[in-house]
């Protein structure tokens, strides 16, 4: 019997799992592995490829239903890592050695991509707010300060009354404008 001692690859089908936070992803892999041991792979088994690809689809829907959902969206070469490992320690009694896995893809569901792209821009919207509401702080603080400062000093309301005359008058616009004499709104004060 001829054995095939290069490398060989195959995929993993896109298997359905549910998640440990109870997500239900699709995700499909690519293992590399070949036969160390002729001798072993011909007794031991009777197709070494089929028996770990079989095994392989297994050990994926193990390992990845104990993880969350972030983990499995974050951690893609650790799983890989980790799935080599449970398949190497499986096939070498067969005379095979799994050389690498990759992490193909993981496919959410369109509902469950809705709603994430919803809490995200629920999560842009609310930080967009306090840094508005922050803004508005400090330009208040900035006001209430401008307004201590133009208290103590009457003089300083006269002059930024006449620049805000200026600044309109500056504009080309139909704005028509009555000056009022500062002294008189001090008497509509008392």
């Amino acid at each position: 019997m001829k054995v095939d001692l290069r490398t060989a690859t195959f995929n993993v089908p896109p298997q359905e799992i549910l998640t440990r936070d109870s997500v239900t992803v699709s995700v499909d892999a690519v293992v590399y592995s070949r036969v160390y041991n002729p001798v072993i792979s011909v007794t031991n088994v009777k197709d070494t490829q089929y028996a770990t690809q079989l095994l392989a689809q297994t050990t994926l829907r193990n390992i990845l239903g104990t993880k969350s959902l972030q983990e499995i969206l974050c951690d893609r070469e650790i799983i890989a890592q980790s799935m080599q490992g449970h398949l190497d320690e499986g096939t070498e009694p067969w005379g095979v050695k799994v050389e690498r896995v990759e992490i193909k893809d993981v496919r959410l569901p369109q509902s469950m991509q809705r709603s994430m792209a919803a809490e995200a821009e629920a999560s842009r919207e609310a930080r967009a707010k306090v840094i508005a509401a922050e803004g508005e702080q400090k330009a208040s603080r900035q006001l209430k300060e401008a307004a201590d400062i133009i208290a103590q000093s009457p003089i300083a309301l006269q002059l930024r009354y006449l620049q805000t005359l200026t600044h309109i008058s500056a504009e080309k616009n139909s704005t028509i404008i009555f000056p009022i004499p500062i002294e008189l709104l001090s008497l509509i004060k008392r």
